[in-house]
């Protein structure tokens, strides 16, 4: 399933992420406030993503399906594949441009890599 949001689903799905469970009608008023929407967009939302699958609707609680993290996930690759053609180092070549990194985001990020990066590449784990 393809989770890629539209930029006021995505914003929707942030309210939705932090608050779930929810009711439907305490899910308005937030967006009311938030956004300035009518009580009918926000349940056109609602109906949307219920019909993408990514929220359900029972007895007015709402509920996310789907994860912010692999939402994020999946965006975040579908941003470098389009604009990157799928070059990780050339995503992270760009995104730090002539910016500098503390020892402790380098740490950081050597550890993620670590946790990624394939350590016996025979037995196919991945070290996660």
């Amino acid at each position: 399933m393809k989770l890629l949001l539209s930029n006021t689903d995505y914003r929707f799905m942030m309210i939705l992420w932090e608050k779930q469970p929810i009711a439907s009608g305490t899910l308005a008023k937030l967006c009311q406030e938030q956004f300035g929407w009518k009580k009918s967009t926000t349940y056109t939302v609602i109906k949307r993503l219920i019909d993408k699958g990514f929220v359900k609707n029972e007895k007015t609680i709402v509920t996310a399906l789907i994860s912010k993290e692999d939402c994020q996930r999946e965006e975040a690759q579908s941003f470098i594949n389009r604009a990157f053609s799928g070059s990780l180092p050339d995503f992270l070549a760009a995104f730090f441009g002539n910016s500098t990194i503390s020892e402790k985001e380098e740490a950081e990020i050597r550890d993620i890599i670590d946790n990624y990066t394939k350590k016996d590449a025979g037995s196919g784990n991945s070290g996660k």
